[in-house]
C-alpha cells in the first residue's frame, strides 16, 4: 500500500508525536524524571507515561498547592485477574494507594493516589506479580475486552483466547516499559506461535521492517485504540463502541470457523463541536479464523498509516472512516491484508448479560457474580473480599460493567461465601435495587483532570431520585432502566449508549441523552443541555409518567423516547405540571394508629414521599434485609 507523505514540512502535527519522536520510544525524559525531588513530572513525561499505564493528576477538592499522585490502570485482557495479581493489587492500594480499588468500564483496575516516589516499587511489584500496565492507557491497542463469565464451553474459551492473542500481537516489543520499572530485567511470557509469526509477517507493507517496533513504529498510534471480542448474541463488552469488534462465529457443534468484524466505534467527543461525535462499529466483513491476526494487524495499520496527528480530538479510527465512508476504508484496509473481506454472517439478536449471581461453570464448578457500585472497592466490602479470594484461593474477572466475578468454586463453599459476602454488603442480585444493576459511572472529581462536574460521588443519589420518580409516577419496583453518568464528554462509561445518559457539560449541570438500548445497539441522541442537578427531577418526572402510561408492550425507555420523538417529549416536560393523582389502590394499611401515622407523614414530607412510599420503602428494606440474613 502507498504509505502517506510524511514529511514534517508539509504537516502540521500535534504536540504528543513530537514528544513520541523524541522519546526513544517511550524512554525519554521519563526514565530521569521520576527520579527528580518535585512530586510531578514534566510536560512531556506525563504524555509517555500513559503508555506505561499511568496517568498523573492532583486532587481537585483542594485549593492551593496542588497534590499530585498517579494512576495507574492495568492490562488484563478479558478481564482475568490471577488469585496472586489480586492479592497483590489490594495490598498496593493500602500501602500506596488511597485504600481503595476501582474496577473499569474495560476489564481492569485502576489504583488512584500512588505518589512519584513510590512508582517504580509499585510498578515493579505489579509486574513482578503476574500483572501488567503496560499499554494501559496511551496511543497503542489497549485492554481487549472479552466476556467475562468463566463458562468452559468451547465459544467462551475461544473468544477469551483470541482476545489474548490480539492483546498479545499489538503488545509493545521495544521494551522500554521493562527498561524504566524493572531496570531492563525481562518478564516476557511465552507467545504463541500464531502471534509471534503474525507480527513479523511483512508481506504487505504492514511493518517497519528493522524498527524495535515493528506495528507500530516511533510514532505508535495516532490515539488510542480499542479492540473487543465476543461471542454470538453476548453483548456484555458494548461490542459498537470498541475501534474493532470481533464476534466469533461457530457451526453448530460450537467449532469456531471464523469472525465478523466492526469497524469504527468510539464514545468520546467534545462539548459545543459538532464535528465530534460518538460513533458505532459498522460491518467491515468476515475473515476465516487462521486470519483473524492478520485482519486486526491491516486495519491497525490502516489507521496508523491514515489517522489524523494534527489534531487529536479527529484522531480517533471513527473519523477516519466517518470522512473516507467504509468502502474506501476496506479497500484500504485489503491492501494491508492482502485479501478481500468476506461478506458478513448472519448473527442472531444482541442480549445484555451482566453473569450477576450464581452460575455453573460448566467444569463442575461454580462462579458467583457480585455487583459493585460503581466499580469501587473499598471499606469492609474490600476487606470481605480479599478473606474469601485468598482463604478458597480463587482467582477472579472485572467485567465491563464494573463488577467482579469470583471463579473457580466448589459448591460446598457456596454457602459459607454467600454468608460473608452479604455481612459486607455485597448481596444477591436479587436484593439490589435493579437500577443499580445496569448503571455506570467514570471516576470523575476529585482525581480525574477532566472532570466538569461529579460522576461516581453524584451517582447514588441521583439513582434513588430516579427511583423515587418511577414510586411517584407508578412505576414498579422490578422495572429498571440503563443510566450512566460522566464527569466530561469523553465517554469512559459510555453514557452516549444508555438509555439515559447524563454527561457533565458544567458545575452541577448535565447534558441529558436518551434513546440508547438495553442490549447496547443504539445510539443515544442528545435531548437536553445543561440541565441543573437540582432539576433533574422536572425532566424525569415526565419522561417517566408517560413511559408508563403510553408505552407499547414490553417496550423498553430508550425505545419509547425513540418512537415518541424528541419534539414530543420536549412538549411533555415543557408543559408538565405533575402527575394526576389516582387513588392508591393498595390495600396494605400499615398504619393503625393515628400517631404513626403522623409521624411517618411528617418523615416522609422531609424526604419529599408520601406516607404510602416511605412505609413501602421501609417494608422492603425490611423484608430484604431478613431474607438476606438467611439466603443460602
Amino acid at each position: 500500500p502507498l504509505k502517506p507523505e510524511t514529511s514534517t514540512a508539509e504537516t502540521k502535527r500535534s504536540k504528543v508525536e513530537i514528544f513520541k519522536e523524541q522519546s526513544n520510544f517511550i524512554r525519554y525524559p521519563l526514565n530521569e524524571e521520576i527520579y527528580t525531588d518535585t512530586p510531578n513530572i514534566n510536560e512531556a513525561s506525563t504524555q509517555l507515561i500513559k503508555f506505561h499505564g499511568s496517568y498523573q493528576q492532583y486532587n481537585r477538592d483542594e485549593r492551593g498547592t496542588r497534590s499530585y499522585s498517579f494512576m495507574l490502570r492495568t492490562k488484563n485482557p478479558g478481564g482475568k485477574v490471577p488469585n496472586q495479581l489480586y492479592l497483590t493489587m489490594d495490598d498496593l492500594a493500602d500501602q500506596f494507594g488511597i485504600g481503595t480499588l476501582r474496577l473499569t468500564t474495560r476489564q481492569t483496575f485502576q489504583l488512584h493516589g500512588v505518589l512519584k516516589k513510590d512508582l517504580k516499587t509499585v510498578m515493579s511489584t505489579i509486574i513482578r506479580n503476574m500483572g501488567s500496565t503496560l499499554g494501559a492507557c496511551g496511543d497503542l491497542n489497549r485492554n481487549v475486552l472479552a466476556p467475562a463469565a468463566p463458562f468452559m464451553t468451547k465459544e467462551y474459551k475461544f473468544a477469551q483466547e483470541t482476545a489474548e492473542n490480539i492483546a498479545a500481537l499489538l503488545t509493545p516489543q521495544s521494551g522500554f516499559y521493562y527498561d524504566v520499572w524493572v531496570d531492563g530485567e525481562k518478564f516476557m511470557t511465552s507467545e504463541p506461535p500464531e502471534v509471534v509469526k503474525a507480527r513479523n509477517d511483512n508481506s504487505h507493507g504492514t511493518n517497519f521492517p528493522d524498527s524495535p517496533e515493528p506495528i507500530y513504529g516511533t510514532q505508535f498510534l495516532p490515539r488510542k485504540f480499542k479492540i473487543a471480542v465476543t461471542v454470538p448474541t453476548d453483548n456484555s463488552v458494548d461490542i459498537l463502541t470498541n475501534d474493532i469488534g470481533v464476534v466469533a462465529v461457530f457451526d453448530e457443534n460450537g467449532e469456531p470457523q471464523g469472525f465478523n468484524i466492526y469497524v469504527g466505534g468510539g464514545m468520546g467527543r467534545t462539548h459545543r463541536q459538532e464535528t465530534t461525535f460518538p460513533r458505532l462499529g459498522e460491518p467491515l466483513g468476515y475473515v476465516p479464523k487462521g486470519d483473524i491476526l492478520y485482519a486486526i494487524k491491516a486495519i491497525v495499520a490502516t489507521q496508523r498509516d491514515h489517522g489524523r496527528r494534527d489534531d487529536r480530538k479527529y484522531s480517533r479510527m471513527k473519523y477516519l472512516i466517518s470522512s473516507w465512508g467504509i468502502e474506501k476504508f476496506r479497500n484500504v484496509v485489503e491492501q494491508y491484508y492482502g485479501k478481500k473481506f468476506e461478506p458478513f454472517h448472519e448473527l442472531p439478536e444482541w442480549e445484555f448479560k451482566s453473569y450477576l449471581g450464581w452460575h455453573e461453570q460448566g467444569d463442575g464448578a461454580l462462579f458467583c457474580g457480585l455487583h459493585v457500585d460503581n466499580g469501587r472497592i473499598g471499606g469492609k466490602m474490600k476487606k470481605t473480599l480479599r478473606e474469601v479470594i485468598e482463604k478458597y484461593n480463587l482467582n477472579v474477572r472485572i467485567t465491563p460493567n464494573q463488577n467482579l466475578i469470583l471463579c473457580d468454586i466448589r459448591s460446598a463453599w457456596r454457602r459459607p461465601i454467600t454468608t460473608v459476602l452479604a455481612q459486607a454488603g455485597l448481596l444477591h442480585p436479587r436484593y439490589v435495587d435493579p437500577l443499580n444493576l445496569t448503571a455506570m459511572a467514570c471516576p470523575a472529581f476529585p482525581l480525574c483532570p477532566l472532570a466538569i462536574t461529579e460522576a461516581e460521588r453524584g451517582i447514588p443519589d441521583i439513582l434513588k431520585r430516579v427511583r423515587a420518580v418511577f414510586e411517584k409516577v407508578g412505576l414498579k419496583y422490578s422495572e429498571s432502566i440503563v443510566i450512566r453518568v460522566t464527569g466530561c464528554p469523553n465517554g469512559c462509561a459510555r453514557p452516549y449508549m444508555a438509555e439515559l445518559g447524563l454527561v457533565g457539560d458544567g458545575p452541577n449541570s448535565y447534558q441529558i441523552w436518551l434513546g440508547g438500548t438495553p442490549n447496547q445497539t443504539q445510539l443515544a441522541r442528545t435531548f437536553m443541555n445543561k440541565v441543573k442537578v437540582q432539576d433533574l427531577e422536572k425532566v424525569f418526572e415526565p419522561l417517566f409518567y408517560y413511559w408508563k402510561r403510553k408505552r407499547q408492550p414490553k417496550e423498553s425507555f430508550g425505545d419509547f423516547t425513540t418512537r415518541m420523538g424528541f419534539e414530543k417529549l420536549h412538549e411533555l416536560v415543557d408543559k408538565w405540571e405533575g402527575p394526576v393523582q389516582s387513588p392508591v389502590r393498595y390495600n396494605l394499611k400499615p398504619f393503625a394508629d393515628k400517631e404513626t401515622y403522623e409521624a411517618m407523614e411528617e418523615l416522609a414530607k422531609l424526604q419529599n414521599k408520601s406516607p404510602h412510599q416511605l412505609a413501602m420503602e421501609v417494608i422492603r428494606n425490611f423484608v430484604a434485609a431478613q431474607q438476606n440474613g438467611k439466603s443460602e
